[in-house]
């Protein structure tokens, strides 16, 4: 039996569209039989924030930024056409109108096909976000492992 096809993808993005692509991506792989590993750093962790807040011990601009960075996958903007946040409310109805899947819908189905979703902790440390402040399941590492994966990947995006 040959080795499984491996795909890695980079989500640095805090767009809601961009990362909806790297998940509907990822799926497919993952539907393909790849083994599948999402990369997330800076503003691409916003999509494994929770969506309430979490009391944490931060200082002043760690603070800062968790105020300014939009909480989960569902909070996050557009790319373009945003209109002061009634962007992601047209593209949300026209994804209802067709039976598409939400970008929370997406994360939950990466969850269920055992897609690898990883957290850069340099990023999380630069930001001052903790694991508690992100959703169960995922793993935490470093660029080394993102490399490690993504050398023995088929297919390597960055979005």
């Amino acid at each position: 039996m040959a080795d499984p096809k491996k795909t890695t993808i980079v989500l640095f993005s805090g767009d809601y569209d961009k990362a909806m692509a790297a998940y509907i991506i990822a799926n497919g792989a993952a539907a393909y039989d790849h083994d599948v590993t999402i990369f997330h750093t800076f503003w691409g962790l916003n999509a494994l924030r929770l969506d309430s807040p979490i009391s944490a011990q931060k200082g002043f601009l760690e603070k800062m930024f968790g105020r300014m960075m939009p909480r989960g996958a569902d909070k996050m903007g557009l790319s373009k056409m945003n209109f002061a946040g009634m962007g992601p409310k047209m593209i949300k109805h026209v994804i209802k109108k067709h039976n598409a899947m939400t970008l929370p819908q997406l994360i939950e189905m990466a969850n269920e096909q055992n897609i690898k979703l990883v957290a850069c902790t340099m990023t999380m440390d630069l930001l001052g976000l903790q694991e508690k402040e992100l959703m169960d399941g995922i793993d935490y590492a470093g660029v080394a492992a993102y490399l490690g994966d993504a050398s023995e990947g088929n297919v390597n995006l960055f979005i």
